[in-house]
């Protein structure tokens, strides 16, 4: 079963984020955040003025303490060791954002919004140093660790891309939409009536590895040579539109979430180690040499390898409501998922050893 954090909220969880010291901060609507402890209390609490929904949050890469927030249109900077007042504002985007990315280096912070606008902020002259769009909704973006100048994007236009900050094009794109992996699946005759509108994406610690899900239910990984990527896996265990991906740290362990209700965890090393190496070798090994034995930690059933061909997910959370946003943290020593959903609470499930 989950364990419930409660107390911090009064109205639906959006988003979540954890800082490199493992602080959990949640937001939620009508501009509500939470500050949690490691024993799941609300440590510090905050509404926002203008009290425009949370939707997006991400730590400073360099500063562990300081806090980007998207409210509406507006980017608000705050210090979460005392929540009060935002130390900074930014007005950037025209239309509600949707997710903010922050670079390695600290140097710049990515805004996508409902306009299809990407709105990428120099953190040091307080200006956008770049706009780039998408045709539709632009739904989530990410830089890519290790590669501060590089990031990608995803949108209700179906379209994938690939940036560099140096050119306002993107370098890549590829339509989900397109034929290819799906001739053959028995969801294709369905693509007209779901269309693959991407929700999320999350990097690799590597950089060169990206997932996407979409409204079709469907995990598409990618792998990213030099100006362009390659789609190198697709797979599906949502029976709704995934809305959130994330890649664990250091492996090639990714969480995906739906609206179906259910959280699967997957294992795409053994497919993407095919061409690419990992940046924790060691993990790997331990991974490979991992018993495929079934686990049961409360809600969490591992799923038979014949319900699907293919990949399959290494664990499902029947979690019963629709995920909202994911994240994982260390908590007394081991590895949590976190889930928001459209309750005001956060459900927080175990992981096993990876």
């Amino acid at each position: 079963m989950a364990v419930k954090w409660t107390g911090g909220h009064s109205s639906s969880v959006l988003c979540l984020t954890v800082s490199t010291e493992g602080l959990v901060v949640s937001g939620a609507e009508r501009g509500e955040l939470a500050l949690w402890d490691g024993g799941g209390s609300p440590a510090g609490q905050l509404r926002l003025p203008g009290e425009d929904d949370v939707t997006s949050m991400v730590f400073s890469t360099r500063c562990p303490s300081t806090l980007y927030t998207a409210h509406g249109e507006t980017i608000s900077v705050l210090d979460v060791r005392a929540l009060q007042e935002p130390l900074e504002r930014f007005h950037v985007n025209e239309e509600e954002i949707n997710c903010l990315s922050v670079n390695d280096t600290d140097s710049f912070l990515a805004a996508a919004d409902d306009s299809g606008a990407i709105k990428v902020l120099d953190l040091e002259s307080k200006k956008v140093t770049r706009s780039l769009r998408h045709s539709n909704i632009c739904s989530s973006v990410a830089f890519r660790p290790q590669r501060p100048q590089s990031l990608v994007s995803c949108g209700l236009d179906m379209q994938v891309m690939l940036w560099n900050l140096q050119k306002a094009r993107p370098l890549w794109t590829t339509n989900l939409k397109e034929r290819g992996m799906e001739e053959d699946s028995p969801q294709s005759a369905g693509q007209f009536f779901n269309p693959p509108l991407a929700h999320s994406l999350s990097v690799a610690s590597c950089g060169n590895v990206f997932g996407c899900g979409a409204q079709d239910g469907k995990v598409r990984i990618f792998r990213i040579t030099g100006v362009k990527f390659e789609r190198m896996l697709e797979f599906q265990g949502h029976s709704l539109g995934v809305s959130q991906v994330l890649f664990m740290p250091e492996v090639y362990w990714l969480l995906s979430g739906g609206n179906d209700g259910k959280v699967l965890l997957w294992d795409v090393g053994s497919e993407v180690g095919k061409q690419q190496k990992s940046p924790a070798k060691s993990l790997q090994r331990r991974k490979a040499q991992a018993p495929a034995s079934s686990r049961k930690i409360g809600k969490l059933n591992e799923v038979s390898s014949s319900e699907q061909a293919g990949v399959v997910p290494k664990l499902t959370i029947e979690h019963r409501e629709k995920v909202n946003w994911l994240s994982c943290a260390e908590i007394k020593g081991s590895r949590r998922v976190l889930v928001a959903d459209q309750s005001s609470s956060v459900s927080v499930y175990p992981l096993p050893e990876l």
